[in-house]
């Protein structure tokens, strides 16, 4: 763990007695911390390698909660976030390598979801179905026929289904909506977003056995079966198409998701993609450069790029948007902060985040920041709040990216219906809709 990631931990927890006067500073609603001891909820957390043991610690942290149990098929990585979250809480969780069993328990209030992507959605839907509220990591599914899955499941089961889409609960990123939504630069057109990075190549990996500490049946799950091979766990998974989604929703989806939230659009009329496997000559399936446009019905299109493996900046940031329009510029370097220009190029305003600047690791955005989004998900289970990114969001969000993915792997242009974003005339296209599934592992409402 990185020595920023674990510097912010400690400011997160110290500042947490004085959190009322440091909400009302970032002009945050109070309910933030307001809950009381007998509104204790608790979690159980699925897949804790990297991102899912940050959240767990993150929500260890915040008061009234309680991280119940742990969950990983990785019987290492399952004992080493046990001993973080029994080391920062004094309390062990209990510990299960099936997802199926700890939703078992009557304890657990709801489900923290960080497995790999193929399996976010099916866990979703179990957890719901257990009677559990779900925050899911990004992306809330692995292809379009999931999420629209788990919004039928969240009305059904009259669950609340929150997607790991952070920066919808920053608060400098609300109010530079607000300020586009006011006008601040005319008519928001056009929006670009864009992700870099300098990732290495992956190689060609060899079918080798199974350590014994994976449970590599579990592991696989939903998907149907592959073997194993030594450049796939636990990371590289995100690169092949039976596991992952490639950069555009390992990443992409934050972006997109500010993007179209600003622009005031949901489902698009156009995609079209562009890009490939360009840097190295290894395993690695979905495209390190890649360009994704989409067309939506208000006269407005967004421009998302990626390059996995050269880190270039744009706009001085690795990671960000920018919004043109008719009266000038909106851009949100990555963080919370930002910026606006007059149509004339001119620097009119720059707003730094209240709440604290980006502290960004390879498993969050520093827990200063990350850490809101958590709070909005435990106190709108509270009844306090309401959900910063609903499942009805984050599903449409996720779909954004996906279509992407369909326009790339079919080199075609989508053509889609805006009120529903399903692809129209396309057979090609509409087969990648949805995915063939391990026999047993058929996930449903």
């Amino acid at each position: 763990m990185s020595k920023p990631m674990i510097a912010s931990r400690r400011r997160f927890l110290r500042n947490s007695a004085l959190a009322g006067s440091a909400l009302m500073a970032a002009d945050l609603p109070l309910f933030a911390f307001n809950g009381s001891p007998n509104e204790k909820v608790v979690l159980g957390v699925m897949g804790t390698n990297s991102r899912g043991e940050y959240l767990a610690s993150l929500f260890a942290g915040i008061p009234n909660v309680e991280v119940g149990a742990i969950c990983d098929v990785d019987a290492n990585v399952l004992a080493r976030t046990i001993a973080v979250i029994e080391k920062k809480t004094g309390k062990k969780p209990k510990a299960f390598t099936d997802i199926r069993k700890m939703l078992e328990s009557k304890d657990i209030d709801a489900l923290v979801a960080a497995p790999p992507d193929h399996w976010h959605a099916p866990a979703t839907l179990l957890a719901v179905k257990a009677g559990k509220h779900v925050y899911v990591e990004k992306p809330c599914s692995h292809n379009p026929a999931e999420g629209e899955m788990l919004v039928k499941a969240a009305a059904k089961y009259n669950k609340l289904i929150q997607m790991g889409n952070q920066r919808r609960s920053f608060p400098g990123v609300q109010q530079a909506m607000q300020a586009l939504k006011d006008g601040v630069i005319g008519r928001p057109y056009f929006a670009k977003g864009w992700y870099t990075n300098n990732r290495e190549s992956i190689g060609t990996g060899k079918p080798v056995a199974v350590p014994a500490h994976l449970d590599y049946e579990l592991w696989q799950g939903p998907a149907p079966r592959r073997p194993y091979k030594d450049n796939l766990i636990h990371y590289n998974w995100h690169w092949f198409w039976n596991w992952g989604t490639g950069e555009a929703l390992n990443n992409g989806t934050h972006e997109l998701d500010v993007m179209r939230w600003g622009l005031g659009v949901s489902f698009p009329t156009k995609v079209v993609s562009a890009g490939g496997r360009y840097h190295f000559s290894d395993d690695w399936e979905t495209p390190d450069t890649q360009t994704i446009t989409y067309e939506f019905p208000n006269n407005t299109a967004i421009t998302w790029e990626s390059r996995s493996c050269n880190i270039y900046p744009v706009e001085g940031s690795t990671r960000g948007v920018t919004f043109y329009g008719t009266k000038g510029t909106l851009v949100i370097p990555g963080g919370d902060d930002y910026r606006i220009h007059d149509e004339k190029g001119k620097l009119v305003r720059e707003v730094k985040s209240n709440v604290g600047q980006i502290q960004a690791t390879t498993v969050g955005m520093g827990e200063t920041l990350d850490a809101l989004h958590l709070i909005n998900f435990v106190d709108s289970i509270r009844g306090k709040a309401t959900l910063a990114s609903p499942i009805t969001e984050g599903q449409i969000s996720t779909l954004l990216p996906q279509l992407g993915n369909i326009a790339w792997r079919t080199g075609s242009e989508l053509i889609c219906d805006p009120k529903s974003g399903h692809i129209l005339n396309n057979p090609a296209a509409m087969k990648l809709w949805a995915r063939d599934y391990e026999k047993g592992w058929q996930p449903s409402v």
